[in-house]
């Protein structure tokens, strides 16, 4: 089960944020760190700024930093990113389907 590619996957993307943030960032060409922020309801500073890390650090996302004041920050996927989509959406609609049934009863 080491090499499996399935429990690599789930490592990129483990933890109660990445998922979400890939979701965002997927319906969006480029964002802000604080716009980010205020669409992640709940979310910390700290905690977005370490899931943008570790997305960034598997090449899921861009950082792109301009040389600004104030500074600014920007947020988009990288190929490899925007590849997850398929998947999130397949998520979304077993989740709608999900949330149908469980009115339902």
């Amino acid at each position: 089960m080491e090499d499996c590619p399935v429990k690599y996957a789930f490592t990129v993307v483990s933890g109660k944020w990445k998922l979400q943030i890939l979701w965002e960032l997927n319906q969006q060409d480029m964002i802000r760190f604080n716009e980010l922020q205020r669409r992640l309801a709940g979310i910390s500073s700290f905690m977005l700024s370490k899931s943008l890390g570790e997305l960034e650090q598997n090449k899921l996302i861009i950082r792109e930093q301009y040389n600004e004041v104030p500074p600014r920050v920007e947020y988009s996927l990288t190929e490899l990113g925007k590849a997850i989509h398929p998947a999130l959406k397949m998520l979304g609609d077993w989740g709608t389907k999900v949330y149908n049934e469980c009115q339902e009863s």
